[in-house]
């Protein structure tokens, strides 16, 4: 099993940035990669960011394309997902999930999720 923590939600003004961070533990060698995904209420769980482990490689949904960066520190098990820019139609909960497949956008594809940190951006 592995084990997903979210942290870093809030509250924020439009324009303004967060982090969020999920540190995983447990079986975190079976992963090979890391993905945010963001649910609104009334809409669909929807891709955000995911990165790999080992290489680094990353991946964006159209969502935040442009206004967020994934990264890594494999020392401390931990993704990291900045976000700037943030406008109110970007208040959703946001999950932190893992998979051994290859990098895809698909919620479906993820074995693991956290218990999700919500993020609210006010206008």
């Amino acid at each position: 099993q592995v084990q997903l923590v979210e942290s870093g939600g809030g509250l924020v003004q439009a324009g303004g940035s967060l982090r969020l961070s999920c540190a995983a533990s447990g079986r975190t060698f079976s992963t090979n990669v890391m993905g945010w995904f963001r649910q609104a209420p009334g809409k669909e769980r929807e891709f955000v960011a995911g990165i790999h482990w080992s290489g680094g490689n990353t991946r964006y949904g159209d969502s935040l394309k442009g206004r967020s960066t994934i990264s890594r520190d494999i020392t401390k098990n931990t993704v990291y997902l900045q976000m700037n820019s943030l406008k109110p139609e970007d208040t959703a909960v946001y999950y932190c999930a893992a998979t051994n497949r290859l990098l895809t956008t698909a919620a479906r594809n993820y074995d693991y999720w956290g218990q999700g940190t919500q993020v609210t951006v006010s206008s």
